[in-house]
């Protein structure tokens, strides 16, 4: 018999197991955002290298005299470069009318902040989300592809947005910034782990609440 839990309860296994992850892995809040746009359809080796060449002490006044060949160059690890460096440009011009102050940015409403990051070229929902998770400091759920792997496999009733599915756990999960930080980087651990494209099911610590595992274990 599958046992089904609720949000919390799997955050709770999660971060049993894992232990607190610590998110985001960048040197500072402004190498996260940069890095969150950089991480795109890559992976995250890639985005330290790319961080790597921009240097440990970038900040957005270096990258706005950059011109846009020579940031594509500097981040061309992080892969689809030319198009990252229009992207962290274009969301720069966004930056400065808060004059590149996180802190300013941070006082702003939740649903005005998402709205205006998705105006912004290049940020999408994923990466908004991300960045006001890490950077801007409002608890959200990123409803990622490890998310939607995971979820999908245990068995819950997946909304078919991702909107649908972000604000669903939201509403079932407490509304705290640690947790929700913790939240994402424990789904993205476990995805990396065992809940992979291809599952590693026989020893996951999820596999009595797994409706996928369970009808593995059947077969």
């Amino acid at each position: 018999m599958i046992e089904k839990i609720s949000y919390t309860e799997l955050y709770r296994k999660l971060f049993h197991y894992y232990g607190p992850q610590g998110w985001w892995p960048a040197a500072s809040d402004f190498q996260m955002l940069i890095s969150a746009i950089l991480v795109q359809r890559t992976n995250w080796k890639n985005v330290e290298l790319a961080l790597g060449n921009l240097g440990g002490n970038i900040t957005a006044g270096k990258i706005m005299q950059m011109k846009e060949a020579e940031l594509a160059e500097k981040i061309r690890p992080s892969g689809f470069y030319r198009m990252k460096a229009k992207k962290v440009k274009a969301w720069l011009q966004w930056f400065q009318k808060y004059d590149f102050q996180i802190e300013e940015v941070q006082k702003v409403d939740p649903a005005v902040l998402r709205k205006e990051l998705l105006a912004v070229h290049g940020i999408g929902e994923e990466t908004a989300d991300a960045m006001m998770l890490y950077a801007f400091k409002k608890p959200g759920f990123i409803a990622d592809n490890y998310a939607v792997r995971l979820f999908q496999r245990l068995g819950y009733p997946l909304p078919k947005t991702y909107h649908a599915f972000k604000i669903e756990v939201e509403k079932l999960f407490p509304h705290d910034l640690e947790m929700h930080q913790e939240f994402h980087a424990l789904i993205v651990e476990h995805g990396k782990q065992y809940c992979k494209k291809t599952p590693l099911c026989e020893n996951c610590l999820l596999l009595s609440n797994c409706r996928m595992g369970r009808e593995k274990k059947m077969e």
